[in-house]
């Protein structure tokens, strides 16, 4: 493992990273923002990013390292995808490179490399639980759009190792709208059964909730572009109700898709995973 740069940032460092990676078969980078004066293992949130993004644009662009060093909580924050100039890539933004969708990708050519799924769950959350002191028991995950549909997913897919969840404007019904229907075609292929497995509103109806009760929280702005089109909260709702999943769904009048609007909220969601890492 290699770090690229490093900064001082309120209250610790946030230090960029790349190794190699056996899940995508290629380097991979990561940001990591560590609080300082901390003792023994550190709790931590995962941010997964948007479409087009990097591990940088939260990074640079959230605000949140101050609050989470008051808190004491690490940010870990990977790439959305693998990239290259011998990875498969598309022309459009919403696929291939930058456009990972946390999942693992089953058609050619995708499948060599898009295994985001296994490479956040089995290969940088052990790696950099091993490297960084950071607190195995106590994680949590979050996310922005393409990001929030991974945080959601793979927060239901694997209850057992985060103590909670949020999301900034996710994609929840990734199976019904067309980001999710380009997407999951490409690196799925066409059955649609295969696509129920990797989408948030599908998953709750069946998850176990072992996390004793705890509520997911999304933040969505009302004057987001693709709030009707594409991200469709209401979906979700309508699914946590029928599943008796709690969630407080808080619709931000004036607010749109960008990180002005994470920025404006990400504290109160640090403070809302920090309530839970220290149950």
């Amino acid at each position: 493992m290699e770090i690229n740069k490093e900064y001082k940032c309120h209250g610790g460092r946030v230090t960029y990273y790349s190794h190699q990676s056996l899940n995508t078969k290629t380097a991979m980078s990561f940001s990591l923002s560590i609080p300082k004066d901390v003792q023994g293992k550190i709790p931590y949130i995962i941010f997964l990013s948007g479409l087009t993004c990097s591990e940088d644009n939260f990074t640079t662009k959230a605000n949140a390292y101050k609050k989470a060093s008051e808190l004491g909580l690490a940010i870990l924050v990977p790439d959305t995808s693998p990239r290259g100039k011998d990875i498969p890539d598309d022309e459009s933004y919403d696929l291939g490179q930058g456009a990972g969708f946390y999942i693992n990708a089953v058609k050619s050519p995708w499948s060599e490399n898009f295994q985001m799924e296994s490479y956040i769950i089995d290969e940088l959350i052990p790696l950099a639980e091993q490297e960084f002191n950071l607190d195995s028991a106590r994680k949590s995950i979050t996310g922005h759009s393409m990001g929030g549909h991974g945080a959601l997913t793979l927060y239901l897919k694997y209850r057992d190792r985060f103590k909670s969840c949020s999301a900034f404007s996710p994609i929840v019904a990734p199976s019904k709208v067309a980001w999710g229907e380009k997407a999951f075609s490409n690196y799925l292929g066409d059955c649609k059964t295969e696509w129920l497995k990797h989408d948030a509103c599908e998953l709750v109806s069946t998850s176990k909730d072992d996390n004793n009760g705890s509520v997911i929280l999304i933040d969505q702005g009302l004057d987001d572009d693709f709030l009707t089109e594409q991200l469709r909260p209401e979906l979700f709702k309508s699914a946590c109700e029928k599943s008796g999943q709690k969630l407080e769904l808080r619709l931000q009048a004036g607010y749109d898709h960008s990180y002005f609007f994470i920025q404006s909220f990400i504290d109160e969601h640090l403070d809302w995973h920090f309530k839970y890492l220290n149950k």
